[in-house]
C-alpha cells in the first residue's frame, strides 16, 4: 500500500521539477487521491467504459498507466474473449511496483502485460479502448496531436478514447475561482499551504494544462467523430472521444 505523501511537507530551499521516481511512487496513491477530486470516480468509471467499448481479439490500452489503477478497473469489469491489456509507463519504478502488485489483485494476470515505454515511441497496434488518465498534461504542447492521431488510427470503428486531464477555463476569472477551489479541496485533504506551494512549483513547465475547447478541437482534429465531457470537477476533467 501506499504510504503517507510528505514530499513537500518540509521546506526546500530549492524545488526540483517534479519527477515520477521512487520516493513519489512509494506515495502515489496518497497524492493522487487527495490531489484529484473525483479520482476514484474516473477509475470506476474507466473500467465500465473498458468493458462496454472494448471487444474480443483485440488489445486495450492503459498509457501512462503509473501503478495501474486503471487498469485493476478494467479488468475488474471482465474484458471480452481474447481481449489483452497492455499497461503503459516511462517509469522504471511505477513498472516495477506495479508488476510486485499484480500478484496480489485476485484477477487474471494473464490478460494484461508491462511496458515501460514512453508512450511516444509506442507502436501502437489495433485496439478498441485506450485508457490515458492524467498523462497527454505532461507531454509537450507540440507533441499532443501527434500522438492523438496515432490513437485514433490505431482505434478499430466505433472504438473509443477515455482521456482525463487537469485543464484550464478560458476566462481567467473563473480560472482563478477554480484553483482557489481546488486548493482548498486539498487542505480539506490535509495538505498545508506550504505543501500545496512547492507542489505547484515543482509541477510548473512540467504539467501544461489547456483549455476544454483546444482538447475537444484537437481530438476532432486527430480524427475522432464524436467528443464529450463526462466527468467535471474544478479545473479536472475526463472526456469520452469515439472513432
Amino acid at each position: 500500500m501506499s504510504g503517507e505523501d510528505q514530499i513537500y511537507r518540509q521546506h526546500h530551499e530549492k524545488i526540483s521539477s517534479f519527477r515520477f521516481d521512487s520516493r513519489v511512487v512509494s506515495v502515489f496513491e496518497d497524492m493522487i487521491e487527495r490531489s484529484v477530486p473525483g479520482y476514484a470516480a474516473i477509475v470506476g468509471m474507466t473500467g465500465e467504459l473498458a468493458h462496454q467499448y472494448a471487444k474480443s481479439h483485440s488489445l486495450v490500452y492503459d498509457l501512462g498507466c503509473s501503478l495501474g489503477a486503471s487498469s485493476h478497473a478494467m479488468l475488474s469489469w471482465g474484458l471480452p474473449e481474447n481481449c489483452r491489456l497492455l499497461a503503459v509507463d516511462n517509469s522504471p519504478e511505477m513498472i516495477d511496483e506495479l508488476r510486485q502488485r499484480i500478484g496480489n489483485w485476485n484477477l487474471d494476470s494473464s490478460a494484461i502485460e508491462l511496458q515501460c515505454e514512453d508512450i511516444r515511441d509506442l507502436t501502437l497496434q489495433p485496439c478498441s479502448f485506450v485508457a490515458m488518465n492524467f498523462t497527454l498534461q505532461f507531454l509537450p504542447l507540440e507533441h499532443r496531436l501527434p500522438l492523438l492521431q496515432r490513437i485514433a488510427s490505431a482505434l478499430l470503428p466505433g472504438g473509443a478514447l477515455l482521456l482525463s486531464e487537469k485543464f484550464r477555463h478560458q476566462d481567467d476569472a473563473t480560472d482563478a475561482l477554480m484553483i482557489d477551489l481546488h486548493h482548498q479541496f486539498k487542505r480539506s485533504m490535509g495538505y498545508s499551504d506550504l505543501e500545496i506551494a512547492q507542489k505547484r512549483s515543482a509541477l510548473e513547465d512540467v504539467l501544461i494544462p489547456e483549455s476544454l475547447q483546444n482538447h475537444r478541437d484537437r481530438l476532432l482534429q486527430a480524427g475522432f467523430s464524436q467528443v464529450g465531457v463526462w466527468f467535471q470537477c474544478f479545473n479536472f476533467a475526463s472526456l469520452i472521444a469515439i472513432r
